[in-house]
């Protein structure tokens, strides 16, 4: 089977969205947890987020296009402050619940059945359920002229995990964490690691 441009253009456009969505791939599912300045909290899911660098510590993420009401993007963009919080896999029936179009005023927290945690000096809601929070601070908002989605980039402020599932050399095993996976907008998986190889060089196969 060869799906063409031309075909893809004349596709249904939740089929052609949930299609070209899926094909990406299995990625990391987080919540994003953001307050307005008027004091109204607020988490989404996402499956888009992304390495930037390590030095600055950055992580990227990308919003649809800001033509309609984004409580989230707007949320970050008024206050330069957020938190990522990974998703234990027993929780996935209340993360996709996020995505629901709540009203400002209700909390997807309350909704959804998050608990808000907070530290201090760092105003927006982290989830108390979360095996991994990070707090983040926006550093630079690109908006993509191809079809008007929205890059975030931030820098991570601090991050809170179980020192147990850090290796000696700092490998995250989030499997162990048993956090949630996702691919499409509806589709969750659990993480299993295969194994892990050494640095790649051209006269040496791994473990050989």
């Amino acid at each position: 089977m060869i799906i063409d441009k031309n075909t893809l253009s004349q596709y249904e456009s939740r089929y052609r969205a949930l299609l070209i969505n899926s094909l990406a791939g299995v990625k990391q599912a987080i919540l994003i947890g953001t307050k307005s300045k008027d004091g109204y909290s607020n988490l989404a899911i996402f499956n888009s987020l992304i390495h930037i660098g390590a030095n600055p510590a950055l992580y990227g993420f990308i919003c649809r296009p800001d033509t309609v009401k984004r409580d989230t993007l707007n949320n970050i963009l008024e206050t330069h402050r957020y938190t990522i919080n990974y998703v234990a896999a027993s929780d996935f029936e209340k993360a996709h619940q996020t995505s629901a179009r709540y009203d400002k005023e209700i909390s997807e927290f309350d909704a959804c059945g998050f608990t808000e945690f907070y530290h201090i000096n760092f105003d927006p809601p982290f989830v108390a359920e979360a095996p991994v929070k990070v707090a983040m601070k926006l550093e630079q908002k690109i908006e993509i002229s191809i079809n008007k989605t929205i890059l975030i980039i931030g820098s991570i402020q601090h991050i809170e995990i179980d020192e147990a599932i850090i290796s000696s050399d700092g490998f995250v095993a989030l499997d162990k964490a048993k956090t949630l996976a996702c691919a499409g907008l509806d589709a969750y998986y659990e993480t299993r690691l295969i194994d892990r190889l050494s640095y790649a060089q051209p006269d040496k196969w791994h473990g050989k």
